[in-house]
């Protein structure tokens, strides 16, 4: 069986691109290579970046082995020399990105590549799959975080993710985008992301009865005890055997510390009646835990219906991003550099304007409003371009550009930074805890009109009036 090398995640018209490429002699030209996405997923009004840690593993290890030119031997495609090429590769460029857990917008450059053309290329697929797979399911974290109110959300998706990375790396980007933990341990053996967990029904279906099931959990784990108590009838016995059971096992030990969970039926009526029952018993301490096909609505209608419930466990619907499972992040030439090293812009055309590129080497800006700190709108810059927050800005309104925003009392942060500097890496990514705390912060820095799940105000992103300029002569004449 062959080994695998990650390296070669890689569609193939890259390497038959990247063959062209050498023969042309473009392997010495410098190529610009912008990751961006062009819409919000659920059409919310912001996305989360993440995947940036799992690109520069990507990188570090980025080689091609005597299996692999074997393989494309074998395609009968290839000259030699260009394998022998491919044999020694290893990257020589630069990387700037969004450090992971930025608010970020359609459009604006999550990650940017400047790096020999073949280089450039054959890195293509396996930027996006990282990009796109955890930016997805962080930003869907985010919001069921948000639609939670303060209340914990816990990844509970494994089994239903799809393939091993899809459940440790999904589990990742929901710990990025709010959650508090994961049922994956080996998520939390990984990345140091706390991982938990209570019974499932055939627990308590392996026990001649209810009440026996949930004393042996409270003995066996007096510390950690969650009940599930919809097996048989949650108001009948369930709550009443959970209540039971602790009183006669944790209590005596000083423990107050316990929870139950639901799993099915009407969770708003069944917490409430649970709620009551667990207070009336003494148990004020204990937690509710809903677990059942949750999402962001369906969590915010609990809670609008006075839903007691503490944690939410969410599956299918976070890790897989059900409702909208597609980020849609593209990898876009924008520009190259000549024989002389003058940078050249690069744009693609479009009869669908969605698709119509923003070309050159870019600067990402988000202006913040010097009183409140919050974020004001966002500019993209030509790169040597520099910003002066003493001067007044004008944006222009990102659908109607005879609407327009001035910003007077600001402050400029440029957003990307340098990841790698010919080829040696600059960057050294956070822990898991502090990405977190990071994009908790940022998305704080956002105004609730752009967090709305529905019809969410359209944040500014504008464009410099010199690459404006650069992109209006390139639709002219390219």
């Amino acid at each position: 069986m062959n080994t695998k090398n990650i390296s070669m995640l890689c569609d193939f018209y890259e390497f038959t691109m990247a063959a062209g490429y050498f023969s042309e002699g473009f392997h010495k030209r410098s190529t610009y290579f912008d990751v961006i996405f062009r819409t919000v997923p659920d059409k919310g009004g912001f996305a989360i970046s993440a995947g940036l840690e799992q690109v520069v593993e990507f990188i570090e290890q980025f080689h091609f082995s005597d299996e692999d030119i074997s393989y494309l031997r074998s395609k009968k495609l290839f000259a030699e020399d260009f394998l022998s090429y491919l044999r020694n590769l290893r990257f020589t460029g630069d990387i700037y990105a969004l450090p992971e857990g930025t608010p970020v917008f359609p459009n604006e450059p999550i990650l940017t590549v400047r790096a020999p053309a073949v280089e450039a290329q054959l890195l293509e697929t396996a930027i996006l799959l990282a990009i796109n797979h955890q930016s997805l399911i962080a930003t869907k974290a985010n919001r069921i975080v948000r639609a939670a109110e303060g209340r914990d959300i816990l990844e509970f998706g494994s089994r239903r993710a799809p393939g091993t990375d899809g459940a440790v790396l999904g589990a990742r980007a929901a710990y990025i985008g709010g959650c508090a933990g994961t049922s994956c341990s080996l998520t939390e053996l990984c990345y140091d992301i706390p991982a938990s967990g209570t019974m499932a029904h055939s627990w308590v279906q392996n026990f001649d009865c209810e009440y026996e099931a949930f004393t042996t959990y409270c003995r066996l784990y007096p510390n950690n005890a969650t009940l599930l108590v919809d097996t048989y009838n949650t108001l009948k016995s369930g709550v009443p055997n959970a209540i039971r059971a602790f009183k006669e096992i944790l209590l005596p030990q000083g423990i107050h510390k316990c929870a139950i969970r639901l799993d099915s039926g009407d969770i708003a009526y069944l917490s409430k009646k649970a709620r009551a029952m667990l207070d009336e018993a003494g148990l004020c301490d204990c937690k509710i835990v809903a677990t059942n096909s949750l999402d962001e609505y369906i969590i915010r209608d609990l809670i609008i219906q006075g839903a007691r419930v503490d944690v939410f466990g969410v599956g299918e619907r976070l890790i897989t991003a059900k409702s909208d499972p597609i980020f849609g992040g593209v990898y876009k030439l924008v520009a190259i550099e000549d024989e002389n090293g003058k940078i050249k812009p690069k744009i693609k055309k479009s009869e669908n304007l969605l698709k119509i590129t923003i070309p050159h080497f870019k600067k990402l800006y988000r202006y913040f409003d010097n009183e409140s700190n919050m974020a004001l709108a966002d500019e993209l810059c030509v790169y040597d371009e520099t910003v002066d927050d003493t001067t007044p800005r004008t944006i222009f309104d990102p659908l109607e550009t005879w609407k327009t925003k001035t910003l007077t009392n600001f402050s400029a942060k440029a957003l990307q930074v340098p990841i790698y500097k010919n080829g040696v890496l600059v960057y050294k990514s956070p822990n898991i805890h502090d990405i977190k705390k990071y994009c908790s912060r940022q998305v704080s820095l956002l105004w609730d009109e752009v967090k709305r799940f529905e019809n969410p105000h359209i944040y500014y992103v504008d464009l410099s009036k010199k690459l404006w300029d650069i992109k209006r002569e390139l639709l002219k004449t390219e």
